[in-house]
């Protein structure tokens, strides 16, 4: 069995269903794929830009998207979503103004919709965040992976394990460094396993970042 698959591909149809839900024809295929990216980065830089960082986190933990003939429905999962949620109305018509102008769609409309998670360290991609705020603000490596680690346990994980790889601690040789507590079963279809890869970028270069974690 593949040593390297991802584990959300891997578990497609068992544990984890697609971000994605529409129907086309093959030769728009491209075309919808390529829609679904620029909605998913505009949300992204406007939260980005608009957001009083919090130690590094934009708190974004994943984006659904549906479309019908006539609509767009976008779910943004989100760990603190106490920025868009303030300003509620004024905010979310502006993000909804930002991504029709990007997509450049006349008949169709754009609803957007904000979900908060109960645990957001529970989620691979908001504590990836969170590591790579630490790492930019030279926070020693192994003291940002053991404090990422005491915060998933406290979301109440079975397991997690957190890999870094590139010049870590600004070291001449690239190297691979990673931390496990709890169960991770990888090979186990029926696991429920949530992963994300993060790439942050240090003054030393480019640090990957990689996390499962065994929800239950």
């Amino acid at each position: 069995m593949g040593q390297k698959i991802n584990p959300l591909g891997f578990r497609l149809g068992t544990t984890q269903s697609h971000h994605s839900l529409w129907f086309t024809q093959s030769k728009t295929y491209s075309q919808g794929l390529q829609e679904d990216q620029k909605i998913r980065n505009c949300i992204k830089n406007y939260v980005q830009k608009n957001t009083r960082i919090f130690s590094g986190i934009e708190g974004i933990a994943c984006i659904k998207i549906q479309k019908r003939i006539d609509l767009i429905q976008v779910i943004i999962y989100m760990g603190f979503p106490k920025f868009l949620i303030e300003g509620k109305p004024r905010r979310i018509q502006e993000l909804q103004i930002n991504v029709q102008k990007e997509l450049n769609c006349v008949n169709r409309r754009i609803n957007i919709t904000i979900t908060r998670i109960a645990n957001p360290y529970g989620n691979p991609n908001i504590l990836a965040e969170f590591i790579a705020g630490q790492l930019k603000n030279r926070v020693s490596f192994r003291k940002a992976m053991k404090k990422a680690i005491e915060l998933t346990e406290q979301a109440g994980t079975n397991g997690v394990q957190i890999q870094i790889a590139g010049r870590i601690d600004g070291k001449e040789i690239a190297r691979v460094e990673w931390i496990r507590e709890g169960r991770v079963p990888l090979q186990t279809i029926r696991a429920n396993i949530d992963y994300c890869s993060y790439i942050v970028r240090t003054i030393y270069g480019v640090l990957g970042i990689k996390i499962w974690i065994f929800v239950n």
